[in-house]
């Protein structure tokens, strides 16, 4: 392999890598960032993967995000492949944050009086230790009612902001590609009108 370590790591090495990376996390946020905006899609098809990947990232499936932006971004056309890498959102360090909003906003949602509210230590207690059976009514309810509502208002937020993005990379990147090719004015305002996804 071409970039593998002369030295294998150990496994304590291993695990430590996958919570704190050595290179540290805006290393890998900035490779998926550039890999969204270099995808050859519209900005619009781009953005719908996004916000597919988004508001999976806010459900309490957690081994279904992926299955669940694919599906999503199919129903809505989106980029198949921006939904693939956008539930990375939910990370070993953003998964406590979002389960506990989801958490909180269901219990508002449905109505949960203070007295009956759990902790966030009891929370991620039950998550560990109880069934499936046992965790819909205490846990899992509440926090499907608050991706319901988080979720869409975080998909909609990534919407807006990939397709910003995506829309502004493709078109410094045109430009860059008129001014290499040295292209008459006239042929540079014909390719800048053209929606070819670059």
């Amino acid at each position: 392999m071409l970039f593998r370590r002369r030295k294998k790591a150990s496994w304590p090495e291993r695990v430590r890598e996958f919570f704190w990376p050595r290179k540290g996390f805006p290393r890998p946020a900035r490779y998926l960032a550039k890999r969204i905006l270099r995808l050859s899609a519209t900005p619009h098809a781009v953005a719908t993967g996004v916000a597919a990947g988004t508001f999976s990232a806010f459900t309490p499936l957690l081994g279904f995000h992926v299955l669940i932006a694919l599906a999503l971004a199919y129903l809505l056309a989106g980029n198949l492949l921006a939904a693939v890498l956008s539930p990375a959102l939910a990370n070993p360090l953003t998964i406590p944050i979002i389960a506990v909003a989801t958490f909180r906003v269901g219990e508002v949602a449905l109505g949960v009086s203070a007295g009956q509210s759990i902790s966030a230590a009891e929370l991620f207690e039950m998550l560990e230790h109880l069934e499936f059976s046992e965790l819909w009514q205490p846990v899992l309810k509440p926090m499907l009612a608050g991706a319901g509502v988080l979720g869409p208002s975080a998909a909609a937020l990534a919407y807006g902001g990939a397709r910003f993005a995506v829309g502004a990379f493709k078109v410094r990147r045109r430009a860059r590609l008129i001014a290499r090719a040295g292209l008459q004015p006239s042929a540079a305002s014909v390719l800048s009108q053209g929606d070819s996804p670059l």
